[in-house]
């Protein structure tokens, strides 16, 4: 029989999603910067690949311009629970990685579920000062 803690759990799982947001402040989504990809469809794509499994959002700048594009998946409360904390990712600026970080976020995402091997090469550390402004 399943306590109400976890009842809850489970409601949350289906409920409230991951939810990624992605930078398209100064530097991320210019093509002068990071010039051959598509910006302006990135958004879209990874919308249209994650396929209402998550919402996504645009930001302001995030403050890690050197790691232009910078996308930010943070867990559903359920993978909160069992541990999950916000992931950054960097660099995120061809369709492979969004293909990866989708069908992470599909699986369970944070917490939930370990991410695709390749994604350890687009997560970057930012400063307590950086992510509180996220999660804030």
């Amino acid at each position: 029989m399943a306590t109400p803690r976890a009842a809850r759990a489970g409601r949350a799982a289906t409920a409230a999603p991951c939810r990624v947001t992605v930078c398209r402040g100064c530097c991320c989504g210019d093509a002068a910067k990071i010039p051959g990809v598509d910006h302006a469809g990135q958004i879209p794509r990874l919308r249209a690949a994650l396929d209402g499994a998550a919402p996504v959002r645009a930001s302001e700048c995030l403050d890690v311009c050197d790691q232009a594009n910078v996308v930010v998946v943070q867990p559903s409360p359920a993978g909160r629970a069992a541990g999950g904390r916000p992931v950054w990712l960097g660099l995120v600026n061809d369709d492979d990685a969004l293909a990866d970080i989708a069908a992470w976020i599909r699986a369970g995402g944070p917490g939930l579920t370990e991410p695709p091997g390749v994604l350890d090469l687009y997560e970057i550390k930012v400063s307590r000062r950086v992510r509180e402004g996220l999660e804030g």
